[in-house]
This record gives structure tokens, C-alpha cells and sequence, in this order.
């Protein structure tokens, strides 16, 4: 979806402010989409949900290439920001029985299926500008893939988790659990705050700043995307060898000094690169964060992690508003600047990473998921 903002924006003459309002409220009401994913998750599970929400997010995205007017597509952003919630708890919490059950870091691997379906959005959106389509074909199209996986998708039998050998493991959910979250919570603030830089105006900064054409435009989402993929796909494996605490410090610093390059990008080529280089740093922050905020209490992490959801909202609508106000005016450079300086800072909340300690099961148990 985000790969078509410029041509939904030149189609209906959507003025730069209203583009950006457009791209908070999709943050906002994913916010509230994640409340209502625990909601549902409570009453069908998360296989359900995720599938509800797919639904959902396909028609969502038919409105938005087909709207008639500025009303209408404002409406089909925000049913889209209800499904990405909906969509992001379900995933998540289904992550996290598997985790659970199998007793290794699988969350990378979840993510890394995400950023697969992220590159091929954006390879789909260049390769259709590329062939004079209309964005409402683009869109349509993208619509039909996810109704394809949606038919795709099955629900498996998991092995029954081995219960913790302490109390401390499953702390109740009250105050101080919640204190326990803050640091995880920043770090997807700051993790999100970049992603939805990248992944919301970075077609937008090669079309305007370095004067990039429709076709091109989307390749630096692609390529941050196709970083993501590779990142996250190494994710899991790194942190088995090298532990979680190690992984989030080396990724933080490779993604503040690839934003850093992004933001001093003299031409769209070099961009491209920076962008991918970006998506291989941050893209281990989030899986790995969620990981180890739904092992705080593992009988309620649809709970946590729907809370938790509320810092990566909130990050989504500070870099999205931040970027778009900064790009409006001219200054798309300094949007990817700022973000540099947060992310610098991550590596002091990464000693509160933990990685599955359940080594015999992981032992016993399948190596495929």
C-alpha cells in the first residue's frame, strides 16, 4: 500500500498536508485495529483473526485504487489501519505460542515472510508503473495475492509447551509488569519511527528530492524491504549463537549508520542502497523486542504484546507525521537524519533481551515450524 501513495496522491490531487493526515490515520487506527484483534483473538484465536484480518486488508486496498474521491479514500485508509492492527496481533501472538511450544527464536522467521510480502508489493508497484497500469490495477492485483494466501492458510496442531520451572517466569499482569515493557516499548517506538519513515515517504523522497520517476520511486522501499528479508531471515540462527543482546547493539549501530547515508543520498541509486542497508539493521529490533516481551508472561502474550503494539503505533504516527511535515517543506533529508540519532540509543536498552532458554525441548523437537 505505501508504495502507491505518490500515485494515489497525483491521481486524486492530494495536497501534501492531507497526504501525511492520511498516512497518521492509518497509524492511529491500527492502533485501535490491534485492540480489536486481541478482542477477536479472545473469542477465535489467532489463526481466525489473522484471517479476518487479511480479508479485511484486501478490500481495503480495492477501495483505496478504485476511490472516487478524497472522502472515500480516506475511509478505505482507515479500514486498512483497523486490518493492519487486527493483522499484527494475530501474527504476533501466533509467533508466540510457537515460540513457546518449540522453545527456540522463531519471530525472525515470521518477520522475514512479512518483508518477502513487502518487496514483492513494491517490485509489483514499479514493474506496474513501469507498464503504464493505473494504480487501481496495481492495487486490485495486490488485493487478489492476499486473497490467495488467505485461502492458503491452515491451522497446525502444536506441541504442548513445557510449563516454566519458576514463578518469576510468569509474572501476574498488574504495574509492574507493564514497568517491565517500557524499555521494549521505546525500542519499538524508535524501531517504528524508522519504518514508517522508509516505508511510508521513501518512494515519496526519491520522486521529490532526488527527482526519481514514478518506475523508481519504489525501488528504495524494495530494497529496505529486501534488507529486512535477509536480516530477519539470519535472524533467528544469530541469536541461538551469538545471543540477543549482542544481535540488537550490532543492528542498532548498522541502522543509524545506513540512515545517516540515506539522509546524505546525492543521487536515487545510492539511496536505494542506503535504504536496503537500513532494512538489514532495524529489521531484526521488532522481532526480536516482541520475542522477549511475550516471554514476561507467556499465558497472557496476546495481551502484552496488543499493548506493546500501542509504542510501534505511536512510532508509526511520529516518524509518518514528522517526515511528512519535514517533506512538505523541503527537508525529507533532515526526516531521515533525526531517526539516525534515536536509534543510536537503542543499544543502551539491549541487555533486556532475552532468547529462549528451553534448550532440551529445542533439542527434541522438529527443526521446521
Amino acid at each position: 500500500m505505501y508504495t502507491t501513495v505518490p500515485a494515489v496522491t497525483e491521481r486524486l490531487g492530494l495536497a501534501p498536508l492531507l497526504t501525511t493526515a492520511l498516512m497518521v490515520a492509518v497509524a492511529l487506527t491500527a492502533g485501535g485495529g490491534s485492540f480489536l484483534g486481541l478482542a477477536a483473538i479472545r473469542r477465535a484465536g489467532p489463526v481466525a483473526t489473522t484471517r479476518g484480518a487479511m480479508l479485511a486488508a484486501a478490500a481495503a486496498l480495492v477501495l483505496i485504487g478504485w476511490a472516487p474521491g478524497q472522502a472515500a479514500v480516506i475511509c478505505a485508509y482507515a479500514l486498512f489501519g483497523l486490518a493492519v492492527g487486527a493483522l499484527d496481533v494475530g501474527v504476533n501472538t501466533r509467533a508466540a505460542e510457537i515460540e513457546r511450544a518449540y522453545g527456540r527464536s522463531v519471530f525472525g522467521s515470521f518477520y522475514t515472510a512479512w518483508s518477502v510480502g513487502g518487496v514483492l508489493a513494491a517490485l509489483l508497484t514499479a514493474g506496474a508503473a513501469r507498464l503504464e497500469w493505473p494504480v487501481a490495477g496495481d492495487l486490485t492485483l495486490q488485493a487478489g495475492i492476499v486473497l490467495l494466501l488467505v485461502s492458503c492458510m491452515h491451522t497446525h496442531a502444536l506441541p504442548a509447551p513445557v510449563p516454566p520451572s519458576d514463578a518469576v517466569a510468569q509474572p501476574s499482569l498488574g504495574r509492574r509488569l507493564w514497568v517491565r515493557l517500557i524499555p521494549f516499548g521505546l525500542v519499538l517506538l524508535v524501531v517504528y519511527v524508522v519504518e514508517s519513515t522508509v516505508s511510508a515517504w521513501s518512494a515519496v523522497y526519491l520522486r521529490q528530492t532526488l527527482t526519481a520517476s514514478l518506475a523508481v520511486a519504489p525501488l528504495a522501499y524494495a530494497a529496505y524491504q529486501a534488507g529486512t528479508v535477509i536480516g530477519r531471515a539470519a535472524a533467528d540462527r544469530l541469536v541461538q549463537k551469538l545471543g540477543a543482546v549482542a544481535v540488537v547493539r550490532t543492528a542498532a549501530l548498522l541502522a543509524a549508520g545506513a540512515l545517516a547515508a540515506l539522509a546524505a543520498a546525492p543521487s536515487w541509486p545510492f539511496a536505494v542502497l542506503a535504504a536496503g542497508a537500513v532494512g538489514l539493521g532495524a529489521s531484526v529490533l521488532a522481532p526480536l523486542c516482541l520475542a522477549s516481551a511475550a516471554r514476561l508472561s507467556p499465558t497472557a502474550s496476546e495481551a502484552v504484546l496488543a499493548r506493546l503494539n500501542l509504542f510501534n503505533y505511536v512510532g508509526v504516527v511520529t516518524g509518518g507525521a514528522l517526515s511528512g511535515l519535514l517533506g512538505s517543506t523541503g527537508h525529507f533529508r533532515l526526516a531521515y537524519a533525526l531517526p539516525a540519532t534515536l536509534v543510536v540509543l537503542v543499544p543502551a536498552a539491549a541487555r533486556h533481551f532475552t532468547r529462549p532458554s528451553n534448550s532440551a525441548r529445542m533439542e527434541s523437537l522438529p527443526q521446521t515450524l
